[in-house]
């Protein structure tokens, strides 16, 4: 069985769905078909109707057409939860369903910028920077990075979590650790792969 990725919406889908987080944040409750019909200027509520049935298929949303406001948005797209990735395989994308754990029920908007997921740091290269084994670092997922920043990158088809320099020569980035026993990471960007995922904005530490 070939693995299940994140999906991709069209531009309409997602405004849909935003529409839907949106809702639900500020009033607790899911929007009607009548309600995102009347938001996006759609002719009736059968237009919205089709627009749902697209996020359920690809799995974004589960609808319960017994009730008017019977829509559930799963886990991973619920703006309530962040995601909690494992191991990440060779190649694959972070946010890979075959890598999510489980969901914390804690909201994006505590961190800043908001947190996109936690990676489950494995081993104790980044210690002195308070971030030990089995702690669960909030990731913001960007491209853009300044040095000294902690980031999740990707080298090749390998994932680290290190400290990002790039210095005076532009083909190169160094990743540091933050343990006296781990040397840092030289990448040459003319011959290896290299990716920035996203950056740290925070860690929660499970007892």
């Amino acid at each position: 069985m070939p693995r299940s990725k994140t999906v991709k919406l069209t531009h309409r889908q997602q405004e849909v769905l935003d529409l839907i987080r949106s809702w639900i944040a500020n009033s607790g409750y899911p929007p009607t078909r009548r309600d995102i019909a009347e938001h996006f200027n759609f002719r009736s509520p059968n237009a919205s109707e089709e627009h749902l049935k697209a996020l359920e298929r690809k799995g974004v949303i589960k609808v319960n057409r017994n009730t008017s406001r019977g829509i559930q948005v799963s886990g991973m797209y619920d703006d309530r939860t962040i995601p909690v990735v494992g191991r990440v395989a060779a190649g694959s994308p972070i946010l890979s369903e075959e890598h999510i754990d489980n969901h914390m029920s804690i909201p994006h908007t505590l961190f800043s910028p908001r947190a996109d997921y936690f990676l489950t740091v494995q081993g104790d290269s980044m210690m002195r920077a308070g971030i030990l084994d089995g702690d669960l670092l909030a990731v913001h997922r960007t491209t853009e990075v300044r040095n000294n920043q902690i980031v999740v990158a990707r080298i090749d088809d390998e994932v680290t979590v290190k400290r990002f320099f790039r210095g005076d020569d532009p083909g190169k980035i160094e990743l540091h650790p933050e343990h006296p026993n781990y040397e840092p990471i030289v990448v040459d960007l003319g011959s290896k792969g290299f990716e920035i995922e996203g950056i740290k904005v925070g860690l929660v530490r499970l007892d």
